[in-house]
């Protein structure tokens, strides 16, 4: 499958999505990928706001800026607009094939499965956790998009 436009998807869109999107847009264009991508959350709770401010602050850290972010819910369009959609676990990759229906299959995954990572294939959620679970949010989007980006070279 040829992929030019990547949707990164999770709850809200405040926390590990819009990071996982900030550090494949980095890491693409450090490679020369050319690949768009995106985030949004499948819920709307929270559109419009941005990143979680402790996401914000661990991943300016760690050289990834999300201080333009805004997060915004996943709409029937984007199944149009988007060749891969990745979710950050199950409970998101379930609405989303919910939403899709029968092209789920092929166009919907999960992020670290995708990227071949082993099981664990949940990317957790670091919201209601400590500081900690956003610092290593950061590695696992860092293991993530290398796997990403190898396997979206060899296709």
């Amino acid at each position: 499958m040829t992929v030019h436009r990547i949707l990164f998807v999770c709850m809200g869109n405040i926390c590990r999505s819009p990071l996982v999107e900030a550090v494949a847009r980095k890491r693409f264009a450090e490679v020369g990928l050319k690949v768009e991508v995106a985030s949004c959350g499948t819920g709307g709770w929270h559109a419009g706001e941005q990143a979680d401010p402790r996401m914000r602050a661990a991943a300016a850290g760690a050289g990834y800026e999300l201080g333009g972010h805004r997060a915004r819910q996943l709409m029937l369009e984007d199944f149009d607009r988007y060749d891969l959609l990745l979710a950050m676990d199950s409970d998101n990759l379930r609405e989303m094939r919910r939403m899709m229906g029968a092209d789920a299959a092929r166009r919907a995954s999960l992020f670290l499965e995708w990227a071949g990572l082993a099981p664990p294939h949940e990317f957790p959620d670091p919201y209601y956790g400590e500081l900690t679970g956003f610092v290593q949010s950061i590695v696992l989007a860092e293991q993530g998009v290398r796997g990403l980006i190898e396997r979206l070279r060899a296709d």
